[in-house]
This record gives C-alpha cells, structure tokens and sequence, in this order.
C-alpha cells in the first residue's frame, strides 16, 4: 500500500471510531498522595511503570507496556466495582487479572527472572537476528527457511509472512508464561491447610488449566495455517494482512456466527487492521525519532536536544494513545467472538 493511501485510510477508518476508544486517555493528570504526577489510578501499576523506566526498555517496547498497563488498569478499576456488587464471589475474575498481571511482568522481564523472554521488535530489528534462528523455535525456524528459499512470495508477501511468524513466536511466550504460573498455583494449592481455601484455589488452578488446553489449540492452529501458507503461498482471496486481524478473522468463521454477522464483523476487522496498521507505523516512527534523539545528544547542541526532545515526547504520548486504543479495541473483538463460545486471549 502506498503511503498515501495508507495515511489517508489511518485518518478515515482512525478517526471513524475514536469517540467510543478516546475516553480513557482524555484524562487530567493524576497525582498521587504526595501531590506527585503519575501514570496511573493503581499504586502496583505506578511501581512497575516506574520499574520499568528504570530498566531502559526500548521505546517501541516502553510504549507497549504503557499500552498493556492501560488496559490492566481499566479492567481491575472495572473489577472492584463488579466486587462491590457482589458480582464476582468464587473470585474467577480477580483470579484471570492476577494472572494478567503476572503475564505482563514476565512479558517485559520484570518478574525477578534474569533468564526472562526477550522481546524482539517487529519492524527494525531485523537485521540484528542471526540467519536460520530466527523465531527462537525449531519448527518456525524450519518453516520459515522453508518458505524463504522456495521462490513462492514477493518480497512484499515474504515480510507479511514474517510477521505472522513472529505473532506466532509472541503467541509461544504467552503460553510459556501461562505454564509458568500455573507450575507456581500448584506448588501454592500444595501448601493450603483450610478446605474452604482449598475449594477456592481448586476452581482457579482449573481455569488455568482450561486457559492452558485452549492457548495450546490455539497455538497447533496457528501453526497449521503458518504451515499451509508456507507451502502453498497466499490465496488471491486473503481478506486481511496483519497476524492478529487475520487471527481473528479465522476464529470467527469457527464460530456460530450467522452470514449477516460475520459481513458486520469483517467490516469492523478492516476498520481495526487500520487500527493496528497505524499503531506499526507510529512505532516505527517512534524508533527513528529517539534514534535521531541519541545523535544531537552526542553532538551537545542544547536548544537542538530540546526541539528533538519534544518531538520524541510528544510522539512517545502519541504512540501510547494509539496502542491502547487498539488493545481496547482487540479485546472488544474478542470478547464479542469469545460469546460466541470461542477461546478467549487476554493479550
């Protein structure tokens, strides 16, 4: 797509469905007791936010986990009131945000292991990743020197490839860190003495191992389409280019959607692929922009830093907006297919 085009379809499709994804982010600063600005409405989110800073994640990362902590923040601020009302007594729901949360620490290396995952970028980083051991998985990496060496895609369809590959590799992480807490709720339920504690832990360790079995079908899914396309290319009919659109797409034709429904949702799919079209073109941006940021540092010009400063930290806000608004929007998605009887991802 040209770029152009691609502005002008960011504007128009961005900006058809703004009101109902603006809300959250219109809002005056936060301050904590102690009259200091901060990111967010919970102390723990504020800590990690802080953590995080600290540890000097790279931009597109930093403004992801911004993205993620957004939408933590929401759902736990919607949570209390459910509790409140007496809506969530066996604690199903807290159980599934404590377990999101646990998901985000691991996802960006901050749960006290130094072993953690390593989140490679999608866009810029290419050519920092060795030949042949791209996706950190044999399988995937077979694949896809496979589909590389085999002459069947443009050099166009061989990056949309890629990216399904690395959605798929991101997909491998989530399950790893699912498993993972899972080991330690068991190694926990093991030290509970009071029954009616008991029964409680019980449920949640069920529902992970729920969250487990359909993470995992999901997973042999994936992989099957990855395997189709990459020895047979691209249909001429392929509806959608980005991973999660796509993903999403194929677990709604899965699901007991009527004709006229899934026309309607593949509507709204094309609206948020534009979504998340612009979210990849604003990391990259971002990228660029505090590279650009470490060059006039080295060169001392002090108004230059400044001027290039504000740039950086007006398109690092920029890239957050956007990036929750599309999570916001993926977990909508979701959610309306998942009532349709389908798995459901959280991340």
């Amino acid at each position: 797509m040209k770029l152009g085009s691609l502005v002008s379809l960011l504007c128009l499709g961005f900006g058809a469905m703004a009101g109902k994804y603006s809300r959250d982010m219109n809002e005056p600063q936060l301050r904590n007791s102690d009259g200091k600005t901060v990111e967010f409405r919970i102390a723990k989110l504020n800590q990690v936010w802080e953590k995080a800073q600290r540890m000097q994640l790279s931009p597109g990362h930093q403004a992801e986990l911004h993205s993620d902590l957004k939408i933590q923040e929401k759902d736990e601020l919607q949570w209390k009131k459910l509790k409140v009302e007496g809506l969530d007594e066996n604690g199903e729901k807290e159980a599934q945000l404590r377990r999101n949360f646990n998901v985000i620490l691991a996802k960006y290396g901050m749960d006290g292991k130094r072993d953690a995952r390593t989140m490679e970028s999608n866009s810029l980083k290419d050519h920092d990743i060795r030949e042949g051991d791209q996706f950190d998985d044999p399988r995937l990496d077979k694949l896809w020197n496979k589909a590389q060496s085999s002459g069947k895609f443009s050099s166009e369809e061989l990056q949309s490839l890629k990216r399904e590959f690395q959605h798929h590799k991101d997909k491998i992480q989530e399950y790893n860190i699912l498993m993972d807490t899972v080991s330690r709720t068991e190694e926990i339920h093991k030290n509970v003495i009071s029954p009616l504690e008991g029964d409680t832990k019980e449920h949640v360790l069920h529902q992970k191992h729920t969250d487990l079995k359909l993470k995992m079908k999901d997973l042999n899914q994936g992989f099957e389409r990855l395997r189709k396309i990459s020895h047979e290319g691209f249909t001429e009919d392929s509806e959608f280019r980005e991973p999660r659109v796509i993903e999403l797409w194929e677990a709604a034709k899965r699901s007991n959607l009527t004709q006229d429904e899934l026309d309607s949702l593949k509507e709204e799919l094309r609206h948020f692929e534009t979504k998340v079209e612009k979210h990849n073109h604003y990391q990259e941006q971002l990228e660029l922009s505090h590279q650009k940021l470490r060059h006039v540092e080295g060169l001392g010009d002090e108004e230059h830093i400044k001027r290039n400063q504000d740039k950086y930290n007006t398109l690092a806000e920029k890239t957050r907006e956007i990036g929750y608004k599309m999570k916001k929007h993926m977990q909508d998605l979701t959610n309306k297919i998942s009532q349709q009887g389908l798995p459901h991802n959280e991340l």
